[in-house]
């Protein structure tokens, strides 16, 4: 990490001792040089006085854990239909395996990083979230949408100089555990916290203005124009603009949707302003 990143000035208004919530995910979770470039963001913006929280997904080494167990893979309007069995198999792939590489690599440039679940002191609360396919409900299972927040663990983390790593999975209503896209629930957490910015990693650049016709990429949009557009969004980009939206429409002042391809893209989308998709109020 040069000295230049450690240092980070000037940081745009509002970053220095603001929080920003990153949801981690896409092609920078299976490739090591990706994860760790991340992990020096995160870090480089915890020394400049930043108060970074990372909700991390995991869905190709869930998949990849499936298809070693037999089980099979499937997904509807942008989710991954989730059984008691698969649920079983999301929990010790998320909480296992992906929060631990990423604990550790946050970690290998000190004593900042400390992992927990949604699960833990009730953060986050979920009912079944229903799915909709050409207009049709379909059944996916241990799916949740988060209804409530309880940031107060968070926040104590972030107070102890700390930086939060999140797995996605919270409890239910019903006292069933639930499968959280991992999009929504950096969203929920976002808005809780009163979040400065939402950045969520992806595989693309950001929106396409007319995919598949045009790659031309979308810089900056409001959330009347993004919600003018999400019915006609591809199930993939869909949770994650979603969870801009509501992260947005609930407080937090910008909603960035970035290329994780690329190294140190949370910095150059932060503090250089560079690449991606912002959603503003």
């Amino acid at each position: 990490m040069t000295a230049a990143r450690e240092t980070l000035a000037p940081l745009p208004q509002g970053l220095r001792g603001g929080v920003v919530v990153v949801k981690f995910g896409g092609n920078a979770m299976v490739d090591d040089g990706l994860r760790h470039t991340f992990a020096e963001d995160v870090v480089a913006l915890w020394r400049a006085g930043v108060r970074p929280v990372v909700v991390h997904g995991g869905g190709p080494q869930i998949s990849a854990m499936l298809d070693r167990l037999g089980l099979e893979t499937r997904f509807e309007a942008g989710l991954r239909v989730t059984t008691p069995e698969t649920m079983d198999v999301v929990r010790m792939v998320l909480t296992g395996r992906v929060q631990r590489e990423l604990v550790g690599a946050i970690n290998a440039h000190g004593p900042y990083a400390v992992g927990m679940t949604g699960e833990d002191a009730h953060t986050m609360t979920a009912e079944r979230r229903p799915a909709w396919v050409d207009g049709r409900p379909v059944d996916i299972g241990l799916v949740g949408d988060v209804v409530d927040v309880n940031p107060d663990t968070v926040r104590a983390l972030l107070d102890q100089g700390r930086i939060p790593v999140v797995s996605p999975v919270a409890r239910g209503t019903d006292g069933s555990v639930y499968n959280v896209n991992a999009d929504l629930a950096a969203s929920a957490l976002a808005s809780a916290l009163g979040a400065e910015r939402l950045v969520v990693l992806t595989d693309v650049p950001g929106l396409y203005a007319d995919w598949p016709r045009c790659e031309e990429v979308v810089p900056e949009l409001t959330a009347g124009e993004l919600q003018a557009l999400l019915p006609e969004l591809a199930s993939g980009m869909l949770p994650k603009m979603e969870g801009c939206l509501r992260a947005v429409r609930a407080g937090v002042r910008r909603a960035q949707v970035i290329d994780g391809r690329v190294p140190h893209a949370v910095l150059r989308s932060l503090v250089d302003g560079e690449g991606g998709t912002t959603v503003t109020a």
